[in-house]
C-alpha cells in the first residue's frame, strides 16, 4: 500500500514534466521557425509588381497616343501619297483611274521638271556658307569672352521667327525702293538693280534668307557639342602651349564630327525641299521656282494630283539616297579623346 501511494505520485509528476517539456518545445519550435513561411493552401501566393500583367501593358499605354498621332499624321499620309502616284486624279473627283507608273515616267522625261533642281544649287551654296559661319561663330564664342551670351541670343533670334514672317520682311528689304536701296544710297551707292527680278540675283537673294534664318539651328548644335567636351582637355592643351587654332583641329572638331555630318544631312535635304521663304517671296516666278513649289502648283493649281504625289514620292527616295550616301562616306566613327 505505501509502495503504490508512493509510486503515484512519482508518475503523475513525471507525466506532467514530460507534457511541460512537450509544450516548451513546441513554443520555440514555432518561435524560431521563420516568420516569412506559412503553412496553410496561401502559402508562397504572393505575388510582386514585377510579375503583374499590367507592369507588362504600362509601357505601351505611355506610347499609345504617340504612336497613334504617328501613325495618323505620318505613316497614312504617306501610303495614301503612294497609292496616288499611280493615279490620274485630279484631287477632287471620287474617281481615281490607275495608271501605273505613267507619272514616273512623265517625270523623268520631262526636262522641265526637272531643270528646278538646278535651283536647289543655290541653296546647297548658302548652306556650306550657313555651317561654316555657324561653327565659326560656336567655336568663338564657346570661349571665355565678355557678353558672349548675348551674342548667342543675337545668332538664334532668327531662327525663332516664324518662315512667313521673315518672308514677307525681306519681300519688302529687296523690293525697288526699299530697305537694301535705302541702306546703299546712304551710303552714297546709287543702284537701279532689281534684286528680285533677275534670276540669277533673286536666287542669291533668297538663298542669303535662308542663311540668316537657319544659321542659328546650325550655331546651336555646333556649340552644344563643343560645351559637351571635357574642360580638362583644354587645360591640358594650354598647358602644352596648343593655340585656338590647334585645340580646334585636334579637339573641337573630331569631337563634333557627328553633328557636322547631322549638320550636312540638313543642309542637303533642306536644299532640295526649299518652299516657303521663295514661295512668299516670289511664288517661283524669275526663274526661283524649287521642286516642292513645281510639286504644289501640279496638286492645287493644275489639279494633277497623281503627278505631284509622283514627284513628292521622287523628292522623298532622292533625299533617302542621298543620305545613305552621305552616311556611306562619311560615318560616324566614335571618338575617344580621353
Amino acid at each position: 500500500m505505501t509502495q503504490t501511494t508512493d509510486t503515484a505520485p512519482e508518475g503523475a509528476a513525471m507525466t506532467g514534466r514530460s507534457s511541460t517539456d512537450k509544450a516548451e518545445a513546441d513554443t520555440q519550435g514555432r518561435r524560431s521557425r521563420p516568420a516569412g513561411r506559412r503553412r496553410g493552401p496561401t502559402a508562397g501566393r504572393t505575388r510582386s509588381w514585377r510579375d503583374s500583367p499590367l507592369r507588362r501593358i504600362t509601357p505601351w499605354l505611355f506610347l499609345a497616343a504617340p504612336l497613334a498621332l504617328l501613325i495618323t499624321f505620318t505613316y497614312v499620309p504617306v501610303a495614301s501619297m503612294i497609292s496616288y502616284s499611280f493615279t490620274d486624279w485630279d484631287g477632287v473627283s471620287p474617281d481615281r483611274a490607275y495608271v501605273g507608273f505613267d507619272n514616273y515616267v512623265r517625270i523623268f522625261t520631262r526636262p522641265e521638271l526637272f531643270h528646278v533642281f538646278f535651283v536647289s544649287g543655290y541653296y546647297l551654296a548658302a548652306s556650306v556658307v550657313q555651317i561654316a559661319v555657324a561653327l565659326y561663330f560656336a567655336v568663338i564664342l564657346s570661349f571665355n569672352l565678355r557678353f558672349r551670351n548675348f551674342f548667342k541670343g543675337i545668332l538664334f533670334f532668327p531662327y525663332l521667327i516664324n518662315g512667313v514672317a521673315i518672308g514677307f520682311v525681306f519681300l519688302y528689304f529687296f523690293q525697288d525702293g526699299g530697305t537694301l536701296d535705302s541702306v546703299l544710297a546712304w551710303l552714297g551707292v546709287t543702284t537701279d538693280h532689281p534684286w528680285l527680278g533677275d534670276p540669277t540675283s533673286a536666287n542669291v537673294s533668297l538663298a542669303g534668307v535662308s542663311v540668316w534664318r537657319f544659321t542659328g539651328l546650325n550655331f546651336v548644335l555646333f556649340l552644344g557639342a563643343i560645351q559637351s567636351i571635357p574642360g580638362e582637355l583644354f587645360e591640358a592643351a594650354e598647358l602644352d602651349g596648343a593655340g585656338k587654332w590647334k585645340q580646334f583641329r585636334h579637339i573641337i572638331a573630331p569631337s563634333i564630327k557627328p553633328v557636322i555630318s547631322l549638320s550636312a544631312i540638313l543642309a542637303i535635304s533642306g536644299s532640295l525641299s526649299v518652299f516657303e521663304i521663295p514661295y512668299i517671296m516670289t511664288g517661283g516666278a524669275t526663274g526661283t521656282q524649287t521642286f516642292v513649289i513645281q510639286t504644289v502648283k501640279l496638286a492645287f493649281q493644275f489639279n494633277k494630283t497623281g503627278l505631284a504625289s509622283a514627284a513628292a514620292v521622287v523628292l522623298l527616295l532622292i533625299i533617302l539616297l542621298v543620305t545613305w550616301i552621305q552616311r556611306r562616306l562619311v560615318p560616324d566613327d566614335k571618338v575617344d579623346l580621353v
